[in-house]
């Protein structure tokens, strides 16, 4: 059965437009799912959709006579009197395509859909030659909205901006919270019925990004210390990233740790969050802080403390929703999140009078107006705060 992702609408309207239609996302995020379902949904089914982790399809696109790629696209059964539509899956795998995709369109108007698990990959390989021709989607774990209708549980999205904890929606959904923060979004993972199953799905998954993206995307010599590097990240979820102590740890130089976590944020393994800062000047110099792209993924790297858990799902639900960053003092007192630069946010497992008070404070610090607590769980007397699991 399929079910909807939430970019998918705005996906299917630009497969339908000439342009170069570029998914891309962490690996096994439902890439391969999504574009199989836009062919069987698209009006035009002069479709071919080629997987280029098969050889065969990879040295198609090695040759340099792009008019015999045609010609193979129409001996796979492609109608050549119709508009053509190739969907190419794992397009990183086959770094010579990207010509011959301008080719093509410039000179048949074939509409290619393409994925891959980098978004620095695609972005560069399209950057010149198919600059204003192409739009990327991105395609994360999913949220938690996603996460339910994965699971068929109805749920009604609320303003959880404004208002008081919402109790009855609280009791129906939090178990499903709670699995969420402890499993993660990966749809094969929410879709698994047994806990064993998940944590093994989840240990395939990093084992597929370190054995297929690291080795076809990066020149590095020795995966071993980026699979240690990831596991020493894990356990630093909702910290500042300092290299010089990452350095020290983990025996490494700098600049490789630096490119090593630049590799990390290109193929959405992690994402580091900038100060929030009317000084631009101060936003470079400030510490940026780091989260997993998923809470399961990370819980299998590193034992995350519970709080780590909840502010490492609640980063991801809030990075959804708009741009994320995060407030801080001399002092050490920090903001946990920033939303669009107009909401402060405080995250606090069972929060209580006196965090509304100290983030009151802190807001007023930072020069925001707006400001909400979020939990995890309910509060015994205190409920001017919302729950975590109506940020859809």
């Amino acid at each position: 059965m399929f079910y909807p992702r939430k970019i998918y609408k705005q996906f299917l309207a630009h497969a339908q437009t000439p342009l170069v239609t570029v998914l891309t996302g962490m690996r096994r995020t439902g890439k391969t799912t999504l574009i199989q379902q836009l062919l069987l949904d698209l009006p035009n089914q002069n479709s071919l959709y080629m997987d280029l982790q098969r050889p065969d399809n990879r040295e198609l696109f090695e040759q340099k006579n792009y008019e015999a790629i045609r010609e193979s696209f129409i001996a796979q059964g492609l109608s050549a009197n119709k508009p053509m539509i190739v969907a190419l899956d794992e397009m990183q795998l086959a770094p010579d395509s990207a010509s011959a995709i301008k080719y093509l369109l410039d000179h048949h108007k074939i509409k290619f859909i393409v994925t891959g698990s980098s978004s620095y990959y695609l972005k560069n390989l399209f950057s010149e030659s198919l600059s204003g021709r192409k739009k990327l989607f991105e395609l994360h774990p999913l949220d938690f909205g996603e996460f339910l209708t994965f699971k068929e549980i109805s749920f009604s999205p609320t303003d959880w901006k404004k208002g008081t904890f919402n109790t009855s929606e609280y009791n129906r959904l939090s178990s499903y919270y709670e699995e969420y923060i402890r499993f993660g979004g990966f749809p094969q993972v929410a879709l698994a019925q047994s806990e064993s199953q998940k944590r093994d799905l989840l240990l395939d998954i990093m084992s597929s990004y370190v054995n297929i993206d690291i080795r076809s995307l990066a020149d590095f010599s020795d995966e071993r210390n980026l699979y240690a590097l990831a596991k020493l990240l894990a356990g630093r979820v909702g910290g500042r990233v300092e290299y010089s102590n990452l350095s020290r740890l983990i025996g490494l130089s700098r600049p490789t740790v630096t490119n090593y976590l630049r590799f990390f944020e290109k193929t959405y393994l992690v994402t580091t969050v900038p100060v929030y800062t009317k000084s631009v000047d101060r936003e470079i110099v400030k510490s940026r802080k780091l989260y997993f792209c998923d809470t399961g993924l990370a819980n299998t790297l590193a034992e995350l403390s519970s709080g780590a858990q909840f502010e490492n799902t609640l980063f991801n639900q809030l990075a959804r929703v708009g741009q994320v960053q995060y407030y801080a003092l001399k002092t050490g007192h920090e903001i946990d999140f920033i939303l669009d630069s107009d909401l402060a946010i405080e995250a606090n497992e069972t929060p209580i009078e006196n965090n509304l008070v100290h983030l009151t404070h802190m807001a007023s610090s930072a020069g925001i107006a707006n400001l909400r607590l979020i939990g995890r769980h309910q509060s015994p007397k205190f409920t001017n705060y919302a729950w975590a699991g109506s940020v859809l």
